[in-house]
């Protein structure tokens, strides 16, 4: 029997590469859907030039990312591509699809390192400390901001927060990360007074009769998304007259900040759930005054 060949094989194809990696590699919807979506033009593109997947060249695929390249793509964006098409051809050759794997020998874009954006100490206090009041959305907005900044959550891990996640007696919650890798993360002092109001007086008056079981809610008492967040933290920024301010940028100044104050890299990539010390290297560059300090306190012969 002859296997089938045209579009309808390059989205069984890619379908059953994408399945794999939400079963077995735990990859995120978000990015399963952008791998579908660059892998879908790369098959259009095969099949302008009378390929399909299973036969394309190493050369087809260099015309393809130069097109890319070409468009005006960044180098981030041509990277995430080119992860997506090395790992389908690695699936299909494994799965006999393919007799060789013709991404194998392209290379991978060089990306600029960005520095994070990260908040000064005397910014990061006044946006958290200027979500007063006492009326339910104020009290859940103070809880969310200790959280960011005093546990350097991601808003996906933040939204994602069930009241079972949180002990405030052992001054801890466990929250899924990326893969749904789950972690301890350390909560402070500020962060278990304002989550003990959120909880005791707040979250009860927002949920109302429909308990969705989140634990941070909308003024409806439905789960809070992560655009609902993005919102509230701008809108407190702004408060706060703090520009461009956004959820990471709390994750990156609790990061920035600990390291400032003397913690050593590997405590720092447990605490954001890095899995690689790699990616946590990038908070290294810190302010000129910052390595100061740290060189006259910790260096023997400063």
């Amino acid at each position: 029997m002859r296997r089938e060949r045209g579009p309808a094989a390059a989205t069984g194809l890619i379908g059953e590469f994408l399945e794999q990696l939400r079963v077995e590699d735990g990859v995120s919807p978000l990015t399963a859907q952008a791998y579908r979506q660059d892998l879908a033009r790369l098959a259009e593109a095969l099949a302008r030039k009378g390929r399909a997947l299973e036969t394309a060249r190493a050369a087809d695929l260099v015309d393809h990312l130069d097109a890319v390249r070409r468009a005006g793509r960044s180098p981030r964006t041509l990277a995430r591509k080119l992860a997506a098409i090395r790992g389908l051809y690695r699936f299909a050759r494994q799965g006999g699809r393919t007799r060789e794997d013709p991404a194998a020998l392209l290379e991978t874009p060089r990306l600029p390192r960005r520095l994070p954006r990260a908040l000064s100490r005397t910014d990061a206090r006044a946006m958290v400390e200027g979500a007063g009041g006492s009326d339910g959305l104020a009290v859940r907005d103070r809880a969310m901001l200790e959280l960011l900044y005093g546990s350097g959550l991601r808003a996906s891990e933040l939204v994602g927060l069930r009241p079972g996640d949180i002990d405030l007696q052992a001054q801890f919650l466990v929250c899924r990360g990326k893969g749904d890798r789950q972690r301890l993360v350390p909560v402070g002092r500020e962060a278990r007074r304002a989550l003990t109001e959120y909880l005791g007086e707040a979250r009860p008056r927002l949920v109302r009769r429909s308990d969705s079981g989140a634990l941070f809610v909308s003024r409806r008492g439905r789960p809070l998304t992560r655009q609902g967040l993005w919102t509230m933290v701008r809108a407190r920024a702004r408060a706060a007259g703090i520009r461009r301010a956004f959820p990471h940028a709390l994750r990156h100044s609790f990061a920035s900040h600990l390291l400032e104050g003397g913690a050593d890299l590997r405590s720092v990539q447990a605490l954001l759930g890095h899995a690689d010390i790699g990616t946590t290297e990038i908070y290294t560059h810190l302010p000129t005054d910052a390595v100061r300090r740290l060189y006259r306190r910790f260096h023997p012969r400063a």
